[in-house]
């Protein structure tokens, strides 16, 4: 069945018209090149022919749109040619109203109707595999957030008024709110920067307590770390009062306790921080897109550097988005992030009650006498896909424990066929 927006299926003339309208108004809106825009109303015109599209005719059209994107390349300064068009999926998927769920369930039937290469789809199924990585993520994130720091729900920095004194100089402090889009934005630009990481359920998640780690430290340098810091966290250490008066001289390590309250390992997590994590921080004060202490890798948060922090860290992000040509994983901190994603609307609850949820035991069925339901056991909530994962891990690593990480004497032994194995087949 066609659109409701086309017109009368008689009139091809007439709905192809229609369409290039559309998508005319739809490339205006992204400054499309002319090229790119051609090419996908050639393609949306053979697909629109031969079979039968449903659904709203503009999330077609962006599926069009974003293949046509991705075959292309722009030129770039000193570095040849760079692929795409510097046209992100972000901003594709917002002008046509298009959620990212339904996008990767139109995109893959596009794929198969319009034959697109294979290396197209393996590109499309990472990205797909990235999306729910980071929405798993993402949703620990929130969790994990509110356990350590403030709440920042509900919650909107001040607005800066042009005083006397922010005229000469003087800033405010950084907002909880602030300091929450800040993590984020931290963590997705250093996960971009890691393949091997990006589509690793395990490995973000580490690399995630890692960047609360490291915003944890530097919150509690600040002087309104009261107004930032989560008094009950656990992981506070001895000298911090509840106050906030008391702060420590250098930054707390709480990544070993952040694993143990919340289902990390932490020889993986201490790995990727010294390997990956801590090197790639020192190279963003390098290169002045951070500044504070370089040393200690603090004054992050502090109100002469963190205005500059937050904007420098957005816009190479930005430019990693438009480069690469995935989705803005920062879509995840909008107010409209459940339309833009696709996912129901969140209920609000405090993390205390999430807890109580999860600690209650999955079965709810009545134990009564004619099911015999009080004489079998109940089923415990497995985890979530996080604890799930790293549970496997751990698994793993407690079956090599003690095994070296090189062949034994006798298998070298065997290879060299200077003997012959003790057990096995003989004939």
């Amino acid at each position: 069945m066609r659109e409701e927006q086309s017109l009368d299926s008689g009139s091809s003339r007439m709905e192809e018209s229609s369409v290039r309208t559309v998508l005319e108004k739809l490339c205006q809106e992204l400054n499309m090149d002319e090229q790119t825009a051609t090419e996908a109303m050639q393609n949306f015109t053979a697909i629109w022919a031969t079979h039968t599209l449903e659904g709203d005719v503009v999330h077609w059209l962006a599926c069009s749109l974003y293949a046509a994107c991705r075959k292309g390349s722009t030129p770039t300064v000193g570095k040849g040619l760079m692929e795409g068009n510097c046209v992100s999926l972000t901003r594709i998927l917002r002008t046509s109203k298009l959620s990212l769920i339904q996008f990767f369930s139109k995109m893959r039937k596009w794929a198969d109707m319009s034959n697109l290469s294979q290396n197209f789809r393996l590109r499309l199924k990472q990205l797909e595999r990235n999306f729910e990585v980071s929405m798993v993520i993402f949703r620990k994130f929130e969790l994990i957030f509110v356990d350590m720091f403030q709440n920042p729900q509900g919650e909107e920095p001040p607005r800066k008024s042009r005083t006397r004194k922010h005229r000469h100089g003087m800033r405010l402090p950084c907002h909880i709110t602030d300091v929450f889009k800040f993590c984020w934005t931290l963590f997705v630009y250093a996960k971009g920067n890691f393949c091997m990481i990006g589509d690793d359920l395990v490995n973000s998640y580490h690399l995630l307590l890692c960047c609360l780690d490291l915003v944890f430290g530097n919150a509690l340098l600040c002087s309104n770390r009261k107004e930032l810091i989560n008094p009950s966290f656990k992981g506070l250490p001895a000298a911090y009062h509840a106050d906030g008066r008391a702060a420590p001289q250098r930054p707390p390590c709480v990544l070993e306790r952040l694993c143990e309250l919340h289902d990390g390992l932490v020889v993986e997590a201490k790995g990727i921080k010294q390997h990956y994590f801590k090197p790639y921080i020192q190279k963003l004060f390098e290169k002045q897109i951070l500044k504070g202490n370089e040393e200690h890798l603090t004054e992050l948060l502090d109100p002469q550097n963190f205005i500059e922090n937050n904007k420098a860290l957005n816009k190479e992000y930005e430019e990693y988005v438009l480069t690469v040509g995935d989705f803005d994983e920062r879509v995840f901190l909008g107010a409209d992030a459940d339309e833009e994603i696709g996912t129901p609307r969140k209920i609000v609850r405090d993390s205390s009650s999430c807890q109580k949820n999860v600690e209650k035991p999955a079965s709810l069925l009545p134990s009564t006498p004619l099911t015999g339901h009080a004489y079998l056991k109940e089923n415990k909530v497995l985890g979530t896909p996080i604890s799930l994962a790293t549970q496997s891990v751990s698994r793993l690593q407690s079956m090599v424990a003690g095994l070296r990480t090189a062949p034994s004497e006798n298998l070298m032994q065997i290879f060299k066929g200077n003997s012959q194995p003790e057990t096995g087949y003989q004939s």
